[in-house]
């Protein structure tokens, strides 16, 4: 049986072996998966500026405005159309790359930065099984927020897996994770939880905490939890 205590320090002993690659892992690993976090950082004038086009929009006579949203909607889809690409082509094989730096670092504590480019071996396999794993959750969430979150939780060790059972279908690597997971949700989110403390830290020292320590830190105590799971240990 596994607990918080014993992840969190497996986490933080490899994480302190290979201190530099692990902050830089987990910062590529931000960049891919949560891009566009800094989209808010002009909000002190957003007001001013929204108020400028709305007065700009106003002045305009119906045909031109009519235009106006037109090439702003097609401007937006076009936008999210490329995010979209962006994130399934190019996120998802990062994140199984960055995913198995971490995991080899919690085995070896010498892992090396490079081990991200596997996440492009195999690529098919990956694209497919990721591909499958967000279209699961982007079903569930439109369920209601709390039945995607829980499924984030039953495919949380899709990434690792991957790489660890090439020979699996996306369908099986999607079920044994959610098997791994099966009796470990609670807990794995009481681990997330756990970190609450640093994230604020991280928060209020305008995200150098998160760079430096708490990123890095919690990627590796969640590879520690996998290695934990695929080992057979069960919770109390």
């Amino acid at each position: 049986m596994w607990t918080i205590g014993d992840i969190k320090a497996k986490g933080k002993t490899a994480f302190k072996a290979n201190y530099w690659k692990s902050v830089l892992v987990a910062f590529i690993l931000s960049i891919f998966t949560a891009g566009g976090a800094g989209a808010g950082r002009a909000s002190s004038s957003e007001e001013d500026i929204t108020g400028s086009l709305s007065s700009a929009y106003g002045s305009l006579d119906p045909d031109a405005q009519a235009t106006l949203l037109a090439i702003l909607l097609g401007a937006f889809g076009v936008s999210l159309v490329i995010g979209l690409l962006i994130h399934i082509f190019l996120s998802n094989p990062i994140q199984v790359g960055c995913y198995r730096f971490f995991k080899k670092n919690v085995e070896e504590q010498n892992a090396e930065v490079g081990t991200i480019k596997e996440g492009f071996g195999g690529y098919g396999h990956t694209f497919i099984t990721l591909l499958l794993r967000d279209i699961f959750l982007g079903l569930w969430t439109c369920l209601f927020v709390i039945p995607g979150l829980i499924k984030i939780y039953s495919y949380r060790m899709v990434p690792y897996i991957i790489k660890d059972n090439p020979e699996l279908s996306a369908t099986e690597v999607i079920t044994k994770s959610r098997e791994m997971m099966n009796g470990n949700k609670w807990r794995a989110f009481l681990l997330d939880l756990s970190f609450i403390g640093w994230i604020f830290l991280g928060c209020i020292t305008c995200g150098i905490v998160l760079v430096f320590w708490t990123a890095p830190y919690m990627q590796s105590a969640d590879a520690a939890l996998y290695l934990e799971l695929k080992n057979g240990q069960q919770p109390q």
